[in-house]
């Protein structure tokens, strides 16, 4: 094979789907073939969920991971987080202020509609992100065949994922300590990535304390500091006739010290509560807030199993 045949092979072999972040081409073909769609969580982007994204793939499914609003290559940064100025980081107001729960629903629901033609995607959120599933669950309940909450927000009851966070069943000794200054006067909920090595040691105790942390760093150095602070007061507004009539799934962490296991269950009862005749199917991994880091093969192993 020459190499111009090289290079037509290798072209072949992999696919980008314009528009909707990193994805990837089945190299097989499963019993049952699933479009997955992925839905990262508070400071993540579409590049933490690369290796779910291949395991899956190697399984034939077709995945896509997307960034949301101000994160990953949409992400905006204080001038402050550039410069190191710690004093600035608290108080400069963040250029993502203004994005709303709304914003991040709408670039969910338009991935959606770019799938449009195959199988009805199977949509995936993680943490923050359940938030932002919910709401475009409700917006577009038609272009979905499952919502799958990865220790995520579940907000009916309540509505907010801020309001969950008050709870008693919420409470970690680990996140607190890591957001800087005050959510409701930056326009977003911040951490600092690049901080000191105690910071980061902090950091990797909350939310990825499975991984090495060798492993760790390449995770936690392509977070973004800032949340729009919508996504965590923002209201999901979830009915039963539109959020409710989608088959869902919950995979638990049972190590997680961010979305502590015992809010992850409310929500599962509430939800199920809520919707008595389409209750939860419910998973458990033992791994931290972050399986995608520490365990992506039984992640994948466990979304290609979905009943």
């Amino acid at each position: 094979m020459n190499r111009r045949d090289v290079m037509k092979s290798a072209l072949l072999g992999t696919a980008v789907l314009p528009g909707l972040g990193h994805a990837a081409t089945p190299t097989k073909t499963p019993s049952k073939p699933r479009t997955f769609l992925l839905v990262h969580g508070a400071w993540h982007n579409a590049l933490h969920w690369t290796r779910v994204s291949e395991a899956l793939t190697a399984k034939g499914h077709r995945v896509v991971a997307i960034d949301l609003p101000g994160h990953g290559l949409n992400a905006r940064f204080p001038a402050s987080y550039l410069t190191g100025d710690a004093a600035r980081f608290k108080e400069e107001r963040s250029p993502l202020a203004d994005v709303t729960l709304d914003d991040c629903a709408d670039t969910v629901v338009a991935a959606l509609e770019k799938l449009r033609g195959g199988p009805k995607p199977v949509l995936v959120g993680h943490s923050a992100g359940g938030t932002v599933i919910t709401r475009a669950a409700e917006k577009a309940p038609q272009l979905m065949e499952r919502l799958v909450y990865l220790s995520a927000y579940v907000p009916l009851r309540l509505q907010s994922a801020s309001a969950y966070g008050a709870l008693p069943e919420a409470h970690t000794p680990y996140s607190a300590p890591l957001f800087i200054g005050d959510a409701a006067k930056l326009g977003a909920v911040r951490i600092n990535p690049r901080g000191d090595a105690a910071y980061r040691q902090a950091l990797h105790a909350g939310f990825y304390h499975d991984v090495d942390a060798a492993d760790f760093l390449p995770f936690a150095l392509t977070l973004t500091p800032d949340i729009p602070v919508s996504l965590w007061i923002g209201k999901v507004g979830a009915t039963k006739e539109r959020w409710g009539r989608i088959p869902r799934s919950y995979v638990r962490c049972a190590q997680d010290r961010a979305l502590a296991p015992a809010l992850q269950d409310l929500m599962i009862r509430e939800a199920d509560a809520f919707t008595p005749g389409n209750a939860f199917t419910v998973d458990t991994l033992d791994t931290s807030h972050s399986p995608f880091a520490s365990q992506p093969q039984k992640l994948a192993a466990l979304l290609d199993g979905l009943r």
